[in-house]
């Protein structure tokens, strides 16, 4: 049985993949930075978006109904209790389909919870994926949230150190216009060739420099 995709597996065919991890390799046999792209499906589960879409959606069509189904049924038009079993069974439905479809969730979601959760989730990500255990503290993770559209670049201390932290939102705008434009992966492997190019000034490349991190995360 084929199991479902992701909105990670589904936001990056197989050859794309690929293609950004050659673009990452190329890279870094130019810099002993670490460039790591991480795609995930989404950064939180957004339950309060789900109860929120799901409570916008069944409230009018249950008072819309509720008359029709009163009169149908002999029991008045403005019955209390033929609301309550309307809003009950359509906030089901649409709870439902707010948790399914992530366009339908997307629209309920709050715009400063998702950078908090994005932030977040890229934070944690760079720990967990031991970026900051690179032998110059040089790894750069470039941190991409599908159902939020949302993407984060995260540098360890030794490139903050040495190349201000202001450029990566260059980084940022590029990836998230590519994504708006589907082009998402000829955005992430120019990305990766703009941060490569910056890396290698600062951080070039050493005798017996090997690969410490992962060239693509999705997830």
């Amino acid at each position: 049985m084929q199991t479902q995709k992701t909105l990670a597996q589904q936001f990056l065919t197989k050859a794309e993949q690929k293609a950004i991890s050659a673009v990452v390799q190329k890279m870094e046999q130019q810099t002993s930075g670490e460039i790591v792209p991480m795609v995930v499906s989404a950064s939180h589960t957004y339950p309060t978006a789900i109860i929120c879409g799901a409570t916008t959606m069944a409230l009018p069509l249950a008072l819309l109904l509720m008359p029709m189904v009163g009169g149908l049924f002999w029991l008045g038009s403005q019955n209390v209790w033929i609301f309550i079993t309307l809003f009950i069974a359509l906030y089901a439905v649409f709870y439902g389909l707010v948790h399914r479809f992530s366009r339908l969730k997307r629209l309920f979601l709050s715009r400063s919870q998702v950078e908090a959760e994005v932030q977040e989730a890229a934070l944690a990500s760079f720990f967990t994926e031991k970026l900051y255990k690179t032998k110059d503290a040089n790894g750069i993770l470039i941190f991409i949230s599908v159902l939020e559209r949302k993407v984060w670049v995260l540098a360890d201390s030794g490139i903050d150190a040495r190349i201000d932290p202001g450029q990566w939102q260059g980084v940022i705008d590029l990836i998230a216009r590519g994504i708006k434009e589907k082009r998402q992966c000829e955005a992430i492997c120019q990305a990766i060739v703009q941060i490569g190019e910056l890396l290698k000034t600062h951080f070039p490349i050493q005798e017996n420099d090997i690969n410490e991190l992962h060239n693509l995360i999705v997830r």
